[in-house]
């Protein structure tokens, strides 16, 4: 066994300083321990698929206590809802993930939210396809 030498000391003390400070950075920003308490996650390859209409398919994420739900839904080119989508009981907040969404009035590209309050009503399509993440605060 080799003496350790105040060199040796140095570097083997900077590693754990540095070992330290990286546990304390994962812990600080919540990544230790596990899943969080309430947390919830899923993966959209692994939620269920509806088909809603031709071309136009949903893939439920979360459902809350309160009615909230949380989807994403994808429109394949050229598609369109089959009648008016009214939104009740509550609001509908969509989020363009990719391609570009219209509501029947004007597109929305990739990276637009939409906040349609509740008793509002569209008719979704799109030329290009899109996928979209659609979240209802009170179902």
């Amino acid at each position: 066994m080799r003496p350790q030498t105040a060199q040796t000391a140095q570097t083997a003390q900077t590693a754990q300083t540095a070992q330290t400070a990286q546990t304390a950075q994962t812990t600080r920003c919540g990544r230790a321990g596990g899943q969080l308490p309430g947390y919830v996650w899923s993966a959209v390859h692994d939620a269920p698929t509806r088909e809603l209409f031709p071309g136009i398919r949903l893939r439920p994420l979360w459902s809350g206590e309160n009615g909230a739900q949380a989807h994403v839904l994808e429109m394949d080119p050229h598609t369109c809802w089959e009648g008016v989508d009214v939104h009740e009981p509550g609001p509908e907040e969509v989020f363009v993930v990719s391609g570009v969404f219209n509501d029947g009035q004007r597109d929305y590209p990739a990276g637009s939210f939409i906040h349609a309050p509740a008793g509002s009503s569209h008719i979704p399509q799109t030329s290009s396809g899109c996928t979209l993440f659609v979240f209802y605060p009170e179902g």
